[in-house]
Parts: structure tokens; sequence; C-alpha cells
């Protein structure tokens, strides 16, 4: 079971950001799931919200900047602890950071036009290109892994399952032409993980920071672990 640090490391460190991505670099754990945006200058950023309220404490909308406008969102802003300003990285930087990483889930978050999903996929695929070996792009939104399947895209993908469809998510990720699910722990039974191991799909789990659940989903076989706190499971597993 691989341990993946989710946004980077956000129990440990400011999530989504170069530092947090550093952090998790040092730890020596090799894989890591983070959020992809693009901007309104096509630019990809790394931001879970489309807003910076919750992490960098001010009320504006992630889609009204360009590359060139965030600098002044420090991502750290709540971590007492934290000596360093996290801007909102780019893409590009951050990939800079985990270039050795055996395994990176890219999450790409929902759009509202098949045109965005496809502007938006085109630049990923230019970006991650050098990264086919471990990249997995990941989206709830079937408009991102659409027009990738259309595309004939070369990396591999993987659904995201967040609502109780179970056994109809399978159908849907093989239909897409997906190699790998990616549950909310609430809804990863044995049932769901051994049926998603029978259509030879790959199982992460997201997002797990409880120890003995960890054992749990280890011992049925999954894949990868997503959690908060990669140190922490890494002195377990």
């Amino acid at each position: 079971m691989r341990i993946i640090g989710h946004r980077g490391a956000r129990g440990e460190a400011p999530e989504n950001t170069l530092g947090g991505f550093q952090y998790i670099q040092d730890l020596g754990i090799r894989a890591v799931e983070f959020d992809v945006r693009q901007l309104k200058d096509r630019a990809l950023v790394i931001m879970h919200d489309d807003q910076f309220m919750r992490t960098a404490g001010q009320d504006k909308h992630l889609y009204e900047c360009s590359s060139q406008e965030l600098e002044p969102y420090n991502h750290a802003v709540t971590w007492s602890e934290w000596n360093k300003v996290e801007p909102t990285p780019l893409l590009e930087q951050t990939l800079k950071i985990i270039h050795n990483f055996d395994h990176i889930e890219v999450e790409v978050k929902a759009v509202k036009t098949q045109a965005e999903a496809e502007a938006l996929t085109e630049t990923l695929e230019q970006q991650l290109q050098g990264f086919e070996h471990s990249a997995v792009i990941t989206s709830f939104d079937p408009k991102i892994h659409l027009a990738l399947q259309q595309k004939k895209s070369s990396f591999k993908r993987g659904l995201l399952v967040e609502t109780d469809v179970k056994f109809k998510a399978i159908e849907q990720a093989l239909e897409l032409g997906c190699i790998q699910i990616g549950w909310m722990n609430q809804l990863a039974n044995s049932d769901i993980i051994q049926a998603t191991q029978q259509a030879k799909l790959n199982v992460s789990v997201w997002t797990v920071n409880d120890v003995d659940r960890a054992k749990q989903l280890k011992d049925w076989g999954i894949n990868g672990l997503i959690t908060d706190y990669p140190k922490l499971m890494m002195q377990h597993f």
C-alpha cells in the first residue's frame, strides 16, 4: 500500500503549497495528491477551493485572477509556526519539486462546460509531458475524463467517487477508460473494494487519517492511502 500525501501534507504543512510539497519530499515519501484549476490566462494553479478565504483569509475568487496576480495570497496565514509565505503555486513550479516522485495524483476540479474541459486538459497534458510514468489524472467530473478520452490521452486516469453510487461507479470508470477509482473513505467497504479489484481497477481511498482504519484498508489490498498525515502513516507502515 502506497502512502499518498493529500494536498501535499495538509495536516502537517500548508495545503497545496510549494513548502508543503517540499515537506513531503524531505520526508522521503514519493507519492502525492493535489488539485488543479485553470485561470483566465490559461495558467494551471494548485488550489482546492475556487476562492481564497479558507486558506489565505481573503475574500477573493480565484477565477478573477491571472497568474500574475497570485502573490498577495498567503496560504500559510493560519499556520503560526510556519515561517514562510506560501503563495498559490503554478503546476509547473510544483512539478519541479516532485520531479522524482513515483506517483502523482493530479485532481482536476470540475468545470462548467465541455469547452473548458478541453482547454484545461490540453494545457495539462502539455505541462505533464515527461510524467507519463508517474502521473494519474483524477477527477469527479466526467467532462474532464471525456475530454482526455476523446483525444486518446496517453495519461492514466482515475475516477473519484464521493456519492453512494458504488457499483455504478465501477461501470462508469470502465466506460471512461480509467485505470483506478478513488473512493471516499466513508464508502470504502470490503465489498466495494473487492468489486473494484475484480474489475481490474486500482483502488485509492481518501482521506484516511486514522491508523487503525489504514491498517484495515491495507489488509483489504488497496493500492493507495491518501492521508493528511503522511509522516504519521509512514511511522506505522
